[in-house]
């Protein structure tokens, strides 16, 4: 039967599970998170490659292989902890096989971390090259790459808070930190700042505010971490503002 075709009970249900694979998608990078030392390091040395790409005002081809060989790194210590994880219920009592797989699982990161390496430093330095004076001049012109960036390590910010502070959660659902305040005042922050129009500043603060209060309505998150999602999101995106348009 065509999807537009089902009855309301069915399309509920299977709305109900999309959302739900992603709910526990989010819960094993969480996971991974607060248990895996090398999973934070990987996610904050993502944040700063990122960072860098609007740093450097590197071209948008250069952005794409960096994001892609983050992902790769950070998807291949997500395999790493599900291995890790499964040798550890399938096995009680010490055995030379689960180490063997524990070894070739944090081996296949090593490798993916140090080509990682290798493609960022050739993409930096081609991309400084390239960039020639542009760089070197600093233009002040906001990067085109600006608003990915932002919400990008303003997720990945949230992801590191909610792992480690008291009450973790999911980037979709409850936690120290709300995500969905994090992100609209992040946005808002970057509409305020790159349009000069006050009128237009203040109706995307107030459509972040309405997002953050339909978090509190809803029961998923308190004032304090709607709160400090909207001042990690607003933080995040005045000091890449401010660090990257006037340095």
């Amino acid at each position: 039967m065509h999807p537009a075709r089902l009855p309301p009970s069915v399309k509920r249900v299977t709305d109900s599970r999309f959302w739900a694979s992603f709910h526990y998608a989010f819960q094993g990078v969480l996971y991974a998170t607060r248990s895996q030392p090398n999973m934070r390091v990987h996610l904050i040395a993502g944040a700063i490659a990122l960072f860098a790409t609007l740093y450097l005002r590197l071209e948008r081809v250069y952005v794409a292989v960096i994001v892609v060989v983050v992902v790769l790194v950070i998807a291949m210590e997500l395999v790493n902890t599900a291995i890790e994880a499964i040798v550890d219920l399938m096995t009680i009592a010490h055995h030379p096989l689960a180490k063997v797989a524990k070894d070739a699982a944090a081996g296949a990161v090593l490798f993916v971390s140090l080509g990682a390496l290798i493609v960022g430093y050739l993409a930096f330095y081609e991309g400084v090259t390239a960039a020639g004076a542009q760089v070197s001049a600093a233009v002040a012109a906001v990067p085109r790459n600006l608003v990915f960036v932002v919400l990008v390590i303003t997720g990945i910010l949230t992801i590191l808070a909610k792992a480690l502070l008291d009450r973790p959660g999911s980037p979709l659902q409850g936690g120290a930190v709300s995500g969905h305040a994090a992100l609209a005042f992040a946005g808002a922050t970057l509409i305020a700042i790159s349009v000069p129009n006050l009128l237009l500043g203040l109706v995307a603060y107030f459509l972040a505010f309405l997002v953050s209060q339909s978090r509190i309505e809803g029961g998923i998150h308190t004032f304090r971490e709607v709160a400090l999602g909207g001042i990690l999101g607003t933080a995040v995106c005045l000091g890449i503002f401010l660090l990257v348009v006037h340095r």
